[in-house]
């Protein structure tokens, strides 16, 4: 072993000061910490981290001072916290949540120094093996040689880890354990199945409190929930992963389709192509040996297919039916392709995470020197998409060249420069993810801020110069030579059905008039009512609204509140009064009324809201 215990080359980063890592230089073990006023906290990106990280040993160490018997795996930070995977005889309670927290408490209260300590390989395997940490062990033993291993020790608890960490357990006040889920060991599912406990921490109160709230709307928000009371769709156990969609619920699928389709009607041809497809073009295309475990297979006389997981290969099916000239690029084919993907249970989330998904994907066949304009293009149509649904909160990040590729570095080169040089010709700052682009190209992607702050990655720009060459895509250049095209996979939305979720999440349901699934209801408060009811609603049809009519033998009292949970945006009542001066009374979901309004007056009412929320939405 190595004491390197907060010395001045290996001291651990504290938090963020001024825009800046804090290196927290100790001579020697004798020095101080310093005190908490000394160090200014703020919300940036890697003191968070490193408060996270801390928090999830701070958490393991509890989970093992209340459990001795526990096997911790492994208990990185994400987005919005950390989790740790750990290996226990009993199911933990979210009362047990509870008595870890308190015990995490306890620990911090100690004011444990926190050291770091670096050790030969062979002996951090024997250090946890003499613990009987047998997940430790196995990552140990997969570093394949690699010296020196560096762990972190606060009292008696040392775990591995790479660092950095607060000084003190002291400095760890502000953190909440949120929830226990299943997780299998290495995310295979022949391994076991461990727990996987998560938390966050903050490095204010307020920022703790600010979040939880967050936490708690976004329960009420639950896709799920929502999808039921507005009776839009439900699963069921003889199709996991897939949809029964209702009515309402495929009304809104549609019109999320059409908002789509009408933005890409005029670039776009769209097409149709094969659920089930032989298995040679999966074998051709790469797929078959990079995605099989994910694919779902079938024997029809003697032969094999696989139902296909995404649209690519088929696109180039159809590119591939004619002979084109460089003056057919760029070609740009668009559908909405029922993809198959075999998802493991324990993955699956309502319809954010799916087994049967619709992609609104397209492929542009291009040149190489059309890759920038193309990309530029695709980002403007994107940005108009995504305001029209009103979301208008995005950011994007660029992933470069992996170790592992194929081309030349001149190709990546351009390849890189024209993505870069698309997203700065549209304003569009980016952050830079080295080294996480496909093997076969770099990607854009552009991820979506919700009302709570939280974050999606929805649309994707992928250069591949790899799959249209696979399967034999040639285009015939002006010096008459067959080339291979460019193909840009991209993706506005990705799923639609996972955009929906989060469309009903952003809006808590209570979407704008546009995406309503009925937009108005008819309530007529008794029968001798129903025949104006019912013209009524062939006026309002006629004008292109999605109305409805309730003729159930109950009181308009409970039939507005029933409809409002629904998230039904408007009502009309009809009653003695509106049939004999054959106007209408429209009242909202939040119980504003307008009365005496005519047939004509009522339809303007309802198209100066739809424009109305238009104009919101394009701010």
């Amino acid at each position: 072993m190595h004491g390197l215990d907060f010395s001045s080359d290996h001291c651990p980063i504290a938090l963020r000061k001024d825009g800046r890592i804090v290196d927290l230089a100790y001579k020697n073990e004798q020095d101080t910490i310093p005190n908490e006023q000394s160090i200014v906290y703020t919300t940036d990106t890697d003191g968070l981290e490193i408060l996270r990280h801390s928090c999830a040993h701070l958490l393991a160490q509890a989970v093992l001072e209340l459990h001795p018997e526990a096997k911790l795996a492994i208990g990185p930070v994400i987005e919005d916290g950390f989790y740790y995977d750990l290996d226990l005889a009993s199911t933990l309670s979210e009362n047990e949540l509870d008595l870890i927290e308190q015990k995490m408490r306890e620990i911090a209260s100690r004011n444990l120094k926190v050291q770091r300590h670096e050790y030969d390989l062979k002996d951090a395997i024997a250090l946890f093996q003499k613990q009987d940490q047998i997940y430790k062990v196995e990552i140990l033993e997969s570093l394949d040689g690699a010296d020196p291993v560096s762990c972190y020790q606060q009292g008696d608890f040392i775990d591995l880890c790479r660092g950095p960490h607060v000084p003190s357990t002291a400095l760890l006040k502000h953190f909440k354990l949120i929830k226990v889920s299943g997780a299998y060991w290495r995310a295979d599912s022949s391994n076991k199945m461990l727990q996987r406990v998560y938390g966050t921490c903050f490095a204010t109160a307020q920022e703790l409190d600010a979040y939880i709230k967050r936490i708690e709307e976004a329960k009420k928000r639950d896709h799920r929930l929502i999808g039921n009371a507005m009776d839009l769709f439900h699963m069921q156990e003889e199709a996991p992963g897939m949809i029964f969609w209702h009515p309402r619920g495929w009304t809104l699928f549609r019109l999320v389709e059409q908002k789509i389709r009408e933005f890409i009607s005029d670039d776009y041809l769209e097409i149709k192509t094969p659920q089930i497809v032989h298995r040679s073009l999966w074998e051709r295309s790469g797929h078959l040996a990079m995605f099989a475990q994910n694919m779902f297979q079938t024997q029809i006389e003697d032969d094999f297919f696989a139902i296909k997981p995404m649209n690519c290969p088929c696109h180039i099916q159809v590119f591939n039916h004619n002979i084109h000239s460089y003056r057919d690029l760029p070609m740009r084919l668009a559908e909405f392709g029922s993809c198959h993907r075999y998802e493991p249970s324990g993955a699956l989330h309502g319809i954010m995470r799916l087994r049967n998904f619709t992609q609104d994907d397209a492929h542009i066949f291009c040149t190489e020197a059309q890759i920038q304009s193309e990309v530029a293009k695709f980002c403007q149509l994107l940005k108009k998409v995504y305001e029209s649904f009103g979301f208008h909160d995005f950011f994007v990040k660029l992933a470069t060249r992996p170790e592992k590729r194929i081309g030349s570095d001149e190709q990546w080169d351009y390849s890189e420069k024209a993505l870069a040089d698309a997203l700065e010709s549209e304003g569009l700052k980016f952050e830079v993810l080295q080294g996480e682009g496909a093997f076969y190209g770099p990607k854009i992607e552009f991820h979506l801020r919700d009302c709570l702050h939280r974050t999606w990655q929805l649309g994707t720009v992928q250069l591949d110069y790899f799959m249209p060459e696979r399967l034999g895509a040639l285009y015939v250049d002006p010096e008459g030579n067959k080339i291979p095209p460019v193909m840009i996979h991209r993706a506005v939305l990705g799923s639609l059905e996972r955009f929906i979720a989060i469309l009903l999440e952003h809006y808590a349901g209570d979407l704008p008039l546009e995406w309503a699934p009925v937009q108005i209801m008819i309530l007529p408060i008794s029968e001798k009512h129903r025949e104006y009811a019912a013209h009524i609603l062939k006026n309002l049809k006629e004008h292109g609204f999605r109305v409805e009519i309730d003729l159930r033998n109950e009181k308009i009292g409970y039939k507005i509140r029933n409809h409002t949970l629904k998230k039904v945006p408007y009502f009309i009542v009809v009653g003695e009064k509106e049939q004999e001066s054959q106007t209408v009374s429209v009242r909202s979901k939040q119980g504003e009324t307008y009365n005496n309004l005519t047939l004509d007056e009522a339809a303007a009412f309802f198209k100066a809201v739809h424009a109305k929320n238009d104009a919101k939405q394009g701010e």
